[in-house]
């Protein structure tokens, strides 16, 4: 089968897949992206090649992959074309986007990189590096491509993260400045480092995907990817070009003064109800989190966990209809979303997205029990094997510590809690040594041990869900 590239584009079929409109060959890259990916292209990009087809030519991408070569390559030989399938309520539909017009690999060629910071024509810097991914590697890739900016007399660029961190645009300032200097000066007066929160479901690529995806568009597609319909992207009004804020917005791009109130929504409704679903589901032996969310017990704790120990500390107004549109995305059947790429990296998420909410339910004398189960079965995950007896591989660059002390007090729920709730990395300064947290844990741990996580979530309900749950 022939694949999708510049030459076979016209053969994809008329209706069904929409297709770039753009004359691309005439386009130069404006945005250079660091963390070549199946978010990016299936979040940024699609707002990137809206900019392009409505007339904005300075938003075309030059994606970049930090380590991997085989995504990069492969969108190097279909000329940046790839297929997104997004399932929506009404239904499915294919889109080639068009944004993606170069590629490169930061490991295998950083003067190729660094000659794109450089470029004159570059004016954005969008990254999405995960939470590990802030390094001094990436540091110095950054200063160092900027410096020639700076040599050059070039002006400078906006930088802009798009992940989980908070505050990420002033993380991402304080790594790029970390240094004093002339640079240092040069990076804090003439560029700017937007906060931004990014919110879109995007599965990892299957082999299903990549099938459905020939059989939808006649042609092979090495780097398709599905998502689903529903995408928010908000960002701090802060842009080396003022013009830029009008444009984003103009392609649905939510420009604010203040992003805290969407990012600490998206952390912890979102990113916190999937990792204790993705905790669950591994050990359950369930595969994907519309399997999680279709068990009744797990959509009821989302629920709960949602509305009574993480919005009352919110200051995002709509969280109640937020709520409700992640339960009905969770259950999206076409995502497929595996909950062990959601448990991926979890030691440095967690801290994110549970801690905060426990410490204020603590502070206000409020129940924390759904949190803490929370935390409970992700000490049951760190064994590394199921209910069924599988075995399963924790991805985390923790992994090995925490495995080692999780299976050193294997059964034991009261010294797995002490041993594991050392470490502040996970838990932070204060819920470590807070009793009632650590009580709640270990009685949760114990349940879990005892009745199985089903069990022990029916047993949660009945003695904490109010009459007319979910």
């Amino acid at each position: 089968m022939p694949s999708l590239n510049r030459h076979t584009l016209n053969q994809l079929p008329e209706r069904g897949v929409r297709v770039p409109g753009a004359d691309r060959h005439r386009l130069t890259p404006g945005v250079l992206h660091l963390g070549l990916g199946a978010f990016h292209r299936a979040h940024q990009a699609l707002v990137f090649d809206h900019l392009l087809q409505a007339g904005h030519r300075h938003w075309g991408v030059h994606g970049v992959a930090m380590r991997s070569t085989t995504l990069a390559d492969a969108l190097a030989r279909q000329d940046g074309l790839y297929a997104v399938q997004i399932a929506s309520q009404q239904g499915l539909h294919w889109q080639v986007p068009g944004a993606l017009l170069r590629t490169s690999v930061a490991a295998r060629e950083p003067e190729a990189v660094l000659q794109a910071i450089a470029a004159p024509g570059t004016r954005w810097i969008t990254l999405t590096v995960t939470e590990k991914g802030y390094t001094p590697e990436l540091a110095a890739l950054l200063r160092q491509g900027l410096a020639r900016r700076q040599q050059a007399g070039l002006p400078g660029l906006t930088l802009a993260s798009c992940d989980n961190l908070s505050d990420n645009g002033r993380r991402l300032q304080a790594l790029c400045t970390a240094e004093p200097g002339a640079l240092s000066d040069w990076i804090a007066q003439r560029c700017a480092f937007p906060n931004s929160m990014v919110d879109r479901i995007v599965p990892a690529a299957t082999p299903e995907r990549l099938q459905a995806a020939r059989q939808a568009l006649g042609l092979d597609d090495e780097a398709a990817l599905g998502t689903e319909a529903f995408w928010e992207w908000v960002i701090e009004r802060r842009f080396v070009d003022p013009a830029d804020g009008p444009a984003l917005a103009s392609a649905g791009v939510t420009v604010v003064d203040d992003v805290r109130p969407f990012e600490e929504a998206k952390l912890r409704l979102l990113n916190g109800s999937h990792s204790a679903m993705a905790c669950m589901g591994a050990v359950m032996g369930l595969a994907v989190i519309a399997d999680c969310i279709g068990t009744p017990a797990i959509r009821q704790f989302v629920h709960s966990l949602m509305s009574t120990e993480v919005a009352p500390h919110l200051s995002r107004r709509d969280w109640a209809d937020y709520r409700d549109a992640l339960l009905a995305r969770f259950g999206n059947p076409e995502l497929k979303h595996s909950v062990h790429q959601i448990a991926t990296d979890s030691s440095q998420k967690i801290p994110l997205r549970w801690p905060p909410s426990a410490e204020r339910q603590l502070a206000a004398g409020q129940g924390i029990s759904h949190l803490a189960f929370s935390a409970a079965v992700y000490l049951r995950y760190l064994l590394g094997v199921n209910e069924q007896g599988q075995p399963y591989t924790l991805n985390d660059p923790q992994a090995e510590a925490l495995q080692a002390l999780a299976r050193a007090h294997a059964g034991d729920a009261a010294a797995t809690v002490r041993a594991l709730s050392a470490r502040l990395d996970l838990w932070g300064p204060t819920l470590p040594h807070h009793p009632r947290w650590t009580g709640a844990v270990q009685h949760h741990l114990e349940r879990i041990q005892a009745l199985g996580v089903l069990g022990a979530l029916n047993e949660l309900h009945a003695a904490t869900a109010p009459s007319g749950t979910p």
